[in-house]
């Protein structure tokens, strides 16, 4: 009978200890299975995402009264392929986030930040624009326009939050530099979203 079995599960400062012992084979599978992935932050935030799904499927080895030191290279292959697939320990990733790996996966494309600066403006913004091709020209110059008239009309602190997103921060890196929780960029990133619209005029903001 496992050893796990005789002693209570509740005992969380023990099973943490057993867990940590684990934990570098488990980051070693993430490591191989993560490679080839480029964005050092992106590859982070995976190996992140698999200890976080290793630690809930060992506490479930646990309540069922198996051993999950037995199973440790299965625990980590089996939590890689799922964060490789776009699985997560609050749930699976939206297919129809453009911010989502496998969303981006799924329909081939990438998400960039914006350039940190320009030869030949102050605004990495107008400078993307410029590479436009598919806006037609009069709304890209409304845009031009428009845009920097309602930024300029969000705050101090608001507007430092709007460029840090727009440069393509994360929302963990932009809730650390502003000294906020994520949960509050999230809602401030909602917020300019519909702030932007009923400046717009767009109906139903």
């Amino acid at each position: 009978m496992s050893r796990f079995v005789s002693r209570p599960a509740s005992d969380l400062k023990r099973l943490q200890c057993v867990f940590l012992s684990i934990l570098p084979r488990i980051v070693a599978h993430g490591e191989i299975h993560f490679r080839r992935e480029r964005c050092a932050s992106t590859k982070e935030e995976c190996l992140a995402e698999i200890t976080a799904l290793s630690w809930q499927w060992f506490v479930r080895l646990i309540r069922k009264g198996k051993d999950p030191t037995r199973f440790v290279s299965a625990i980590a292959t089996f939590a890689a392929k799922a964060v490789k697939s776009g699985r997560r320990l609050c749930g699976q990733e939206k297919a129809r986030d453009v911010l989502s790996p496998r969303a981006q996966k799924m329909k081939g494309f990438a998400v960039c930040k914006l350039p940190d600066f320009s030869t030949l403006s102050s605004n990495p913004l107008t400078e993307a624009l410029q590479d436009n091709t598919k806006s037609p020209p009069d709304e890209a110059a409304a845009f031009r326009i428009d845009f920097p008239l309602w930024l300029s009309g969000l705050g101090d602190y608001k507007r430092r939050v709007a460029e840090d997103l727009m440069m393509g921060e994360r929302t963990t890196d932009v809730a650390n530099h502003h000294g906020c929780s994520a949960g509050r960029i999230s809602q401030l990133r909602r917020e300019f979203m519909g702030d932007w619209r009923r400046f717009c005029g767009e109906a139903g903001s």
